[in-house]
């Protein structure tokens, strides 16, 4: 299972909006809006490193009002 923030800029007031509609997408767990240099921050989980970039790009990144993402997998050290 590879897990994974994805860290994600908004238009100006759409923070709360996409953080609802980014928790419905399956594999997501949790979408929270922030305050700081992003407007939400999502963890989501897939069971293999290109199955979380289709996650990113096809489903997280199609969610209107995103301007940018940044998605940073975790890794065990």
């Amino acid at each position: 299972m590879v897990q994974s923030f994805i860290l994600i800029q908004t238009e100006v007031g759409q923070a709360a909006s996409v953080a609802a509609a980014i928790s419905q997408i399956p594999g997501v767990t949790s979408a929270e809006d922030v305050t700081g240099p992003y407007d939400v921050i999502v963890r989501a989980e897939a069971e293999s490193v290109d199955e979380l970039g289709q996650l990113v790009v096809a489903r997280v990144q199609g969610v209107e009002g995103i301007t940018r993402t940044l998605t940073c997998p975790v890794v065990r050290l």
